[in-house]
């Protein structure tokens, strides 16, 4: 056990964790020949396009140091915020981690928050400046930075480049001499935490563990402790480019197990795996529950197709633990699922690998956030979505949730964020300075203004220089109303959202401006109106397609073209009664882009 290391790589978005960890594999020849190429560690497509790591990759590396052979664990993990609960799982793995720095940007929210996050597991950390070979580098100033944050020596500070390989070997014996070895008893009972899980066709539900206590051969018995269900060790193993079959792991490694498990609700991560014969006394403490910041409805568009998006959403719900569901109905949509999602990142990808990997085609809602809605009996009900909000006159009043908003920036864009922010319903609490002209200002901010658009509008003003990152603080009274969105008289409940009473007239008058846009012209004249209860507060019209019913009179009597012209009439009133109103999908998420 001595010989082992187990160690992730935390940083903030794009500051060169995966092109570090190829160096790293490159360097210990894990990863040679036609197999080495860039972000050998993101292996969706989803992950290339787009240039960011969504799921924490393991693979096991071995070293020799001083003339003796080490194996070394590496968990590769996310940047953005949406994917912060992969890494708290990475970091329940590990004993060490390297924090990575860009070299031209410094420290950057995301970055003290993982930190923390590792500091609380007790991690030893390793901080490295990366991108040091950049001509915008600022490897000095970043130093100071890192000391102010850490309190550590300058020396132990790495400097290096994931591009050209400087400084990987220095990271190498550092990760060696630094880390310190797993900690467990290779002959206790089998104590093992799933911190991941995915879905093979062919083989069932495969499961990554760390060992803490106890050893694992291949056909043992064992048992997964909350769902108390028995399996044969079919296959165990290491996780090197490939699944490498090993006949035993003990204590401190990380590995697969493969039980021909077919239903995704028997794996949970976070869960323990422990023998049959001579099972441990306790579960491992897991992690933390996952806890969705945006909610929003994910139907089918087919109706037939509801059984499989339940099975495509459990078959994802074991690679990606942070996204939960439920299923619901909507009298415009059918039947479908209220999905919880991490943010807007989160829900888009999630949509796009139904998309790609399972072939579901869906409609997502207007994504809306949970509020606490009291009754004037002194009774609470959680509400998650627009549509299960009790009657007006029942409610004594409803708490919706604040969050505590820690943004870093440099000094000239104070103005315009402090703008925004004071324009979601924000509220500053501090502003301190870091270093220099960097600072830091804590919001306190409604949750339901930021899931929309607010990350966005926040990278725009700030050039892409300001970094965010939050948590949930509490909940507090606001004076929240429904807006519903009627089509011709009939209200569309996958289009209504709570809105704050002040902010509902401007809301429904450009909701409404937009859906005339993007509603196709029928033969009949379309109502677009916004409504708080009975009270229409905005309307557009979407006119009708007319034929020239009077292009054939020439001449003659006004009265044969307004007899023509009524008739017109009539039958377009007649076709309003039976005619109904497709809603196309761009036009759920027109609410998004309303700017």
């Amino acid at each position: 056990m001595k010989h082992i290391r187990n160690f992730c790589i935390i940083a903030h978005i794009d500051h060169g964790k995966s092109t570090l960890a190829d160096r790293l594999l490159e360097q210990t020849k894990t990863v040679v020949g036609k197999d080495l190429q860039d972000q050998v560690l993101d292996d969706m497509d989803l992950e290339r396009e787009r240039g960011i790591t969504i799921k924490s990759h393991a693979i096991q590396m071995d070293y020799i140091h001083k003339g003796e052979p080490y194996v070394l664990n590496l968990i590769d993990t996310p940047g953005h915020v949406d994917f912060s609960y992969e890494v708290s799982r990475s970091i329940a793995a590990c004993e060490g981690a390297l924090l990575i720095v860009d070299a031209s940007q410094g420290i950057q929210a995301q970055t003290i928050s993982n930190l923390y996050m590792a500091i609380d597991n007790g991690l030893e950390i390793i901080p490295v400046i990366n991108k040091v070979d950049l001509d915008s580098a600022k490897p000095d100033e970043v130093e100071d930075q890192i000391i102010d944050l850490l309190g550590c020596k300058r020396e132990e500070i790495i400097r290096a480049s994931g591009k050209t390989g400087i400084g990987v070997d220095e990271i190498l014996e550092a990760i060696v001499e630094r880390v310190p070895a797993p900690k467990g008893d290779p002959d206790a009972p089998l104590q093992a935490l799933i911190f991941d899980s995915v879905f093979n066709p062919f083989r069932g539900i495969i499961a990554y563990f760390k060992i803490i206590n106890g050893t694992l051969r291949k056909d043992d018995f064992v048992k997964f402790v909350s769902t108390d269900k028995e399996y044969h060790a079919d296959e165990v193993g290491v996780l090197k480019l490939t699944m490498s079959p090993r006949n035993e792991l003990s204590a401190g490694n990380v590995g697969y197990i493969i039980s021909g498990i077919k239903t995704s609700r028997e794996v949970r991560v976070g869960d323990t795996i422990t023998h049959v014969e001579q099972p441990c006394e306790k579960a491992i403490e897991g992690f933390q529950e996952v806890k969705p910041m945006v909610f929003a409805g994910v139907y089918p568009i087919v109706n037939e197709d509801f059984e499989n998006l339940r099975s495509s959403l459990e078959k994802l719900q074991l690679n990606d633990a942070s996204l939960t569901f439920q299923p619901e109905s909507s009298i415009a949509l059918g039947f479908g699922f209220r999905c919880g999602f991490l943010g807007l990142l989160h829900m888009e990808i999630v949509q796009e690998r139904l998309s790609r990997e399972y072939n579901m085609e869906v409609i997502t809602t207007v994504p809306n956030v949970s509020y606490k809605v009291f009754d004037k009996k002194g009774g609470c009900t959680e509400v998650h979505n627009p549509a299960g909000m009790p009657d007006p006159t029942y409610i004594d009043h409803i708490e919706e949730p604040y969050i505590r908003a820690s943004i870093i920036t440099v000094t000239d864009y104070i103005g315009p964020i402090m703008t925004l922010c004071l324009g979601k319903r924000g509220e500053l609490v501090k502003q301190e300075y870091i270093s220099g002209n960097r600072i830091e200002l804590i919001f306190d901010l409604p949750l339901g203004e930021i899931v929309i658009d607010f990350y966005d509008k926040l990278k725009s003003i700030s050039k892409g220089y300001a970094s965010f990152d939050y948590h949930i603080h509490d909940f507090r009274e606001s004076k929240l109303v429904k807006l519903d969105i009627l089509l011709n008289g009939e209200p569309v409940d996958a289009l209504s959202t709570l809105t704050h009473f002040d902010n509902a007239a401007t809301f429904g008058r450009r909701m409404c401006e937009k859906l005339k846009e993007l509603i196709p012209r029928q033969q009949f004249d379309i109502a677009v109106q916004a409504a708080i209860g009975a009270k229409i507060i905005a309307r557009e019209t979407i006119k009708a397609v007319r034929k020239d019913v009077t292009a054939k009179c020439y001449g003659g009597d006004v009265s044969r073209k307004r007899k023509l012209l009524e008739k017109q009439k009539a039958g377009k009133k007649r076709m309003k009664q039976i005619g109904s109103v497709e809603v196309p999908q761009k036009a759920f998420l027109a609410v998004l882009k309303l700017d």
